[in-house]
């Protein structure tokens, strides 16, 4: 219950930053926000695992995008308790800084509850809430509809040798 108070405190605080200062609809990505207020503003890519480079949050912590979104047009198709173990990477004010990332692949969409979510490729991006640290790829795979992505945009399909997950698939 402590994650979820937390996941939509984060979105109300990043709504409000948005609110004060405006802005469109698909706009290139303003400053990542997420959950965790850990992403500090950056994409960046990271080796991880055997997946080769992946989009990582400012801390190093793997995003992931789902199945079940849409990348043309971008929609986020997780909300509620999905969201509360794949917490969206939020947009805030700013432009976020880039480390082996095309700008040109980076943007917003607006989720249902009024909160714009960070996208790559037109896919929005998401954290994994078991993912402890820089590195963690826990949630590669799971139910078969999430996984790790390339900084192209592309999600990567590699199976993970151990268990990944504990069904948090949607």
């Amino acid at each position: 219950m402590k994650r979820f108070a937390v996941v939509v405190g984060t979105a109300v605080l990043g709504l409000s930053a948005l609110t004060a200062c405006g802005g469109g609809d698909e706009q290139p990505a303003a400053a990542v926000n997420n959950a965790s207020q850990s992403a500090e503003g950056k994409l960046a890519t990271a080796q991880v695992g055997n997946f080769g480079k992946v989009v990582v949050d400012g801390t190093g912590r793997t995003l992931y995008v789902f199945d079940k979104d849409t990348a043309d047009p971008s929609k986020s198709n997780c909300a509620g308790e999905c969201a509360a173990k794949w917490p969206p990477v939020l947009a805030g004010s700013g432009t976020p800084k880039l480390d082996g990332v095309d700008a040109s692949l980076v943007g917003t969409v607006a989720r249902a509850d009024g909160s714009k979510q960070v996208t790559l490729a037109g896919l929005p991006l998401y954290q994994f809430a078991q993912d402890s640290k820089a590195g963690d790829a826990k949630g590669q795979a799971v139910g078969g509809i999430w996984w790790v992505v390339g900084a192209d945009g592309k999600k990567i399909t590699a199976e993970v040798s151990s268990g990944s997950g504990d069904g948090y698939g949607y």
